[in-house]
This record gives structure tokens, sequence and C-alpha cells, in this order.
């Protein structure tokens, strides 16, 4: 039998997107297709532990009815057969499907329900009809299946297509898969590390950090990954994209980081080696009220202003990283140089010597930000060679520029990645600045002022440029005696 390759695995996902197109907005693909996609691939891998138990002597009745010989237990009601006999009130079958699922598989719990498919005026029984036989022509064993990672692989190309389709709102949930490699080569994950995202969107920032261990030749096993994300559709693509990619034990948490943090052990926050985000930019109404009383602790360095957000999420990672440990966050241009407030925080980081580098980003590249973005970097526990000092980059200008957005490409990567390993001083692009620099320029660390990021001119050749004119008066003289020679012809005095 022929195995399905990635190639026509992701023709299939993103054909699965024309079926809806038109009835709901892009934004909202991504829900209804990856619930579908899930229900179809556990209901097939049910099938294949169910033969197998059956081929190695087990009875029928416990091949099909005992939970504890499956990864995921599949009642009958919740099967994928079990829908496609259906016809008439399709969206109200895979609730009650996606809710007997969760009541049998703790790991399920409201990850499937998340999603409501009870919604006729958008989503009609023909549509979902539609999309159960598009579905249904696939066959999503693992037996089938080239490559043993291809789900998850072609899970985040789903992210990232409908990122590109819901536009704006594509920001909300998926950070540019460049930007997640750059960031995760920088902290450099190791196996036997705690790794964190509080704002953890589809999970693309976690899934990189295993990719990176498995490209070490590491223990993917060996690491533990945590998450939290507010918006509980995102939140249930991020369980599933961890459950797709053999990620079960990360523990993902729902809820509003800064005003309820769940990732909690013992009443306290778990610390970690690695903290890694994207978080919302400058955002408003992000919880000033609630942080002002925080029993954490967290705000050790002041309150951020209430319409920007961005400091109280850097200052939740710093609370969060072990006394050795090291974070990665995607900042807007604004935390780099804005006073009041926020200037009190970057002075007081900076002072700790938390900061290790910032390293600038070209404009355009995410989705819903079409302003240029920053790294922080930021080491608890900084080599001897970087102490006192902040490692400032410019890489703005290294890009490719797509339809609708920019795009860092792998040799741009990799010159941000080797000046920043080197610790290098190149003209023009990055440098080490001293914490007194930093003071004197009042704890503003707006790139180019550490950074001369001035275009040379092109030197003028003076003499070239004389001859030029004078080649070009002698041309218009020319002409001019030309046209007077045609208008003496025609009787006009000149």
């Amino acid at each position: 039998m022929t195995k399905l390759d990635l190639d026509t695995l992701e023709s299939h996902l993103l054909a699965s997107a024309n079926i809806l197109r038109g009835s709901i907005d892009a934004s909202d693909y991504k829900n209804y297709i990856f619930g579908l996609f899930f229900l179809k691939r556990i209901s097939d891998v049910f099938d294949e532990e169910a033969e197998k138990l059956i081929k190695e002597g087990a009875s029928k009745k416990v091949a099909l009815e005992d939970p504890d010989e499956h990864e995921f237990f599949v009642p009958p009601k919740a099967h994928w057969k079990h829908l496609t006999s259906l016809t008439h009130n399709l969206g109200d079958a895979i609730n009650k499907a996606n809710d007997l699922l969760e009541e049998h598989n703790r790991t399920l719990e409201d990850v499937l329900s998340a999603t409501d498919f009870n919604y006729k005026e958008r989503l009609p029984d023909n549509t979902l009809s539609k999309l159960i036989v598009h579905f249904s022509k696939l066959r999503l064993r693992n037996e089938d299946l080239a490559e043993p990672d291809m789900l998850g692989r072609a899970y985040e190309y789903l992210i990232a297509q409908f990122a590109d389709d819901a536009g704006k709102k594509g920001g909300e949930f998926y950070t540019p898969k460049e930007v997640v490699s750059l960031l995760v080569e920088i902290l450099d994950p190791q196996q036997g590390m705690y790794v964190c995202d509080p704002a953890c969107g589809s999970g693309g920032m976690l899934v990189q950090a295993v990719h990176h261990l498995r490209a070490l030749k590491q223990n993917t096993r060996n690491i533990v990954l945590h998450g939290q994300e507010r918006n509980i559709g995102t939140w249930a693509i991020c369980k599933m994209n961890m459950l797709l990619h053999g990620l079960a034990s990360a523990r993902i948490e729902k809820g509003d980081t800064i005003r309820q943090p769940k990732l909690l052990q013992k009443g306290k926050l778990v610390n970690y080696d690695i903290v890694i985000a994207n978080p919302p930019f400058s955002l408003k109404n992000w919880g000033v009220g609630t942080a002002s009383n925080d029993p954490f602790g967290r705000f050790h360095y002041g309150l951020p202003p209430k319409s920007y957000g961005d400091f109280a999420f850097v200052q939740h990672m710093i609370a969060t990283l072990k006394p050795e440990g090291r974070a990665g966050v995607v900042l807007p241009h604004g935390v780099l140089f804005r006073g009041g407030a926020e200037g009190k925080i970057r002075q007081g980081i900076l002072e700790d010597d938390l900061l290790e580098a910032v390293i600038g980003l070209p404009s355009n590249l995410f989705y819903g930000a079409s302003i240029p973005a920053s790294l922080f970097i930021l080491n608890k526990k900084k080599p001897a060679k970087r102490k006192g000092k902040v490692f400032f980059l410019y890489g703005a200008r290294d890009f490719q520029q797509l339809k609708n957005k920019n795009k860092l490409r792998q040799e741009d990567i990799d010159k941000i990645l080797k000046a920043y390993r080197d610790y290098a001083e190149i003209e023009k692009y990055c440098r080490p600045a001293s914490l007194d620099e930093i003071r004197r320029n009042d704890y503003n660390l707006n790139i180019p002022r550490y950074v001369d990021i001035t275009e040379d001119e092109e030197p003028i050749d003076v003499q070239k440029t004389i001859d030029e004119l004078k080649k070009l008066r002698k041309e218009r003289a020319e002409a001019e005696a030309k046209v007077e020679g045609y208008l003496k012809e025609l009787g006009y005095k000149v």
C-alpha cells in the first residue's frame, strides 16, 4: 500500500478550507478544520490499535471497549464511522462526539468542545457533509504515514497557511517560523530543561524547541514544556498541536498569564531554564489593576502604563526564570525608548545586568503588525565577557520581500546567529555597548544610538560630472540649432 506523503496531506488539508470559503470568516477556518482532522486521526488510530489487539489474541470486546488498551478511547457514537452515516443535524452530532471523547480521555478535556459545530447559519449540514466526505478520503493510521512526525508537520503548515488567510488576526495565534527558529537557536534549549511560553498561541515556540533537540540528536522526551494561552480556541489548537507532535506531557494552561498565571507548583510560580514568547504588542487593558496587588511579586521594577502591557510580560518572564535562566521575547520598538514608567523599568532591568542583547528585526514580518520588532534576550547568569554590556544588532535591512509581508531568509538568520554567538563588532551591523554608555544615553536602547545605521554616500566624481554637463550643453545647442533651421525653412523669424 502506498504511504501518505507530506505534500499530499498538506494539499488535502488546505483544500478543506475551500469548502468553508465564503461561509465563514477566514480567521475561523482553523477551528473547524483542525477539530475534524483530529477527530478523523484518533478514530483511525483507534481502529489500528483494535485490529492489532485482535491479531495478538485479545477478544473483540477488549479491543473495542477497554480504554486502557488505547492512547485515546473512542466510543461508538464518537467514531468517525458514526458521523459518516448521518445526513441531518451533523453539527450537533459532532459536538456530542467531542463531548464523549473528552469524557473518556482526560487529556482532551475542553480541547474539542472549544469549537461549536452546531451553528447552522454558518455550518449547514451540506457544508459539514462535504467536509466529512473530504476527510474520509484519507486514512490517517500510523501505518499509513510515510514519516512518523508527518501529522505534526502538516499541522504546523496548516497553521501558517491559516495565519496568512486570516491576515491581521493571524498574529493572534501564529509567529512566523523564521522568527521562532531564530529565537530558539539563540536560546539553545537542551535536554533535561524546563521550557515555557507564557503567551503560547498555537504552540510553535514549544514545538520548535523539540525540533532543536532532535537536530542536536538529544532525547526529545527529556524536556519539560509548559505554556499558557488566554484565547480558548487558540489554546485548543495548541493542545491538539502538542498531541499530534507526540507531546502529550506538555502542560498547556488556558487563562490570562498576567491576571491569573496558572503555571504554578504548590502555589508558587514554576521556574524555568528558558522562557520564550511573542506576547501581544503594546496590549491595552492588560491588567494593571490586578498587577498592583500581584501575589507573586512579579512587578519588581514597577508597573507598566495601563495601555502598554509589553513590560508586564517581560517582568513575568524574568520572575519565572531559574537563577541561571534565559529568556527571549519579541517586542515592539517603542519598548526600547519610551519614557515614564517604562523608562524606569528598563533602567532597573539594565542595572541588574539582565539584558544580554537587543536585536532589531525588519518591519512587516508579523501578521497584524507592520512595524519593526526587536528581540530582547535576557540572561540571569551572563558569561564574564558579557557582564556589564548589552549586545546591539541592527538586522532590519536583511530580508526577502514577499507579496504582503517580509520574511527572514536562512542566510539572514545565520548572519544574526553568528554575530550574536561571536559577540562580534561589525560596522553598521552590531556591537556590544557598555552599561556606562547606556547610562549616558539615559537608558534609551534605540539601536541607532549604538550602531551607526547611516548609509554610505557614493563618492561623487566632480570632473566626470562637469564633463557630462558640457556634453549635455553641447547636445542641447545642437538640438536648438536643428529646430531653428526647420522653423526658418517654414518662414518663421527666429
